[in-house]
């Protein structure tokens, strides 16, 4: 444990931001797979999971827990499983 207390302030919000982080990133994979198997077995909903999924991306790169570029891949991956389907 730091003695500094600006360095014990660091502590505390950097496991804060990690916790955010954390369930973030959970939300974001559980939509990317909700939309990936709605894809798969056809149902109805699909293109509002994948909707979903695009937000999901979009506020994860907004955040800084994706690069730029690997969520263009996800939501490029994401619409060519969906009009294929």
């Amino acid at each position: 444990m730091p003695n500094i207390k600006s360095a014990k302030k660091r502590v505390i919000v950097n496991n804060n931001r990690a916790k955010r982080n954390k369930s973030m990133n959970s939300a974001l994979k559980t939509a990317i797979k909700k939309a990936n198997s709605a894809i798969e077995s056809g149902s109805a909903d699909k293109e509002a999971l994948v909707t979903a999924a695009v937000k999901k991306i979009d506020q994860a790169t907004a955040k800084g827990l994706l690069h730029k570029n690997n969520a263009a891949r996800k939501k490029s991956a994401l619409a060519k499983k969906l009009n294929k389907a």
